[in-house]
């Protein structure tokens, strides 16, 4: 049976591909200048812990002297940052809104840090196949228009034995603590991110894209079933979270 979920992002009003995203696109354009204060508040600075969970689970590729990093879908970079704190050497880092790497730029520049920024769609890389030996995407993924073309893109990068993995937000297993985080989402969240960030409706489609998102074990499956192997998932912080590793 396939898994019931959406083929990707459906934002309210869009009604084809183009249309979804473009949307993001703006949405996160209106955003980016108070992201990270955003994501902090929203998360009690617990985004900090994911990204260092994800940085330790692909340490083991990250430092080698000759691979090749790309974080997808980077934002304002922090994940970039940590993965190239932690190598010591240069990575990339895409995402298809200006704005975002605008501000992924500055920060990079201050943190006297080298790795390099490109703006590109993440089903549409401007990479050579079987060029990269690590993909990241810290919670970017939910927002492609296709789900399954997203991991076919990312695997046709990833040089045999190379690495995915996505940190993304998904549901929690236990039945009470999800009711809480439900009433969190839809109705603390919505509120506070949007008066930090001046935009209510990008923080009302968080949780909506939360709730369409495959749950951990469905996204594993696709991971599975697009050509990934050795494909496993980590839970973090009660469900909330998880983190994806697969190899091509």
């Amino acid at each position: 049976m396939p898994p019931k979920i959406a083929r990707g992002a459906t934002p309210e009003g869009a009604a084809t591909d183009d249309q979804a995203s473009r949307w993001v696109r703006d949405m996160f354009g209106r955003v980016a200048h108070r992201y990270d204060l955003a994501n902090h508040v929203l998360s009690f600075n617990l985004d900090r812990h994911w990204r260092s969970r994800t940085v330790a689970a692909v340490r083991a590729i990250l430092c080698r002297p000759e691979a090749r990093v790309l974080d997808l879908c980077c934002g304002t970079g922090d994940l970039l940052m940590a993965l190239e704190s932690a190598r010591g050497a240069a990575c990339f880092g895409s995402d298809f809104c200006h704005p975002m790497l605008t501000a992924a730029g500055a920060k990079l520049h201050k943190n006297s840090l080298r790795s390099k920024l490109f703006e590109a769609d993440a089903l549409r890389l401007p990479v050579r196949d079987a060029s990269l030996d690590l993909v990241t995407v810290a919670f970017g993924f939910r927002n492609l228009v296709d789900y399954d073309a997203g991991l076919l893109e990312i695997l046709r990068t990833l040089r045999p034995g190379g690495m995915l993995a996505i940190l993304e937000f998904s549901q929690p297993g236990n039945p009470a603590f999800a009711a809480l985080y439900g009433f969190y989402s839809r109705r603390i969240l919505p509120a506070i991110g949007g008066a930090i960030s001046g935009a209510r409706d990008a923080y009302t489609y968080l949780p909506e894209s939360v709730r369409k998102f495959p749950d951990a074990p469905e996204l594993a499956e696709r991971m599975r079933a697009a050509g990934f192997r050795d494909v496993r998932f980590i839970r973090l912080t009660f469900g909330i979270v998880a983190l994806h590793l697969g190899r091509a």
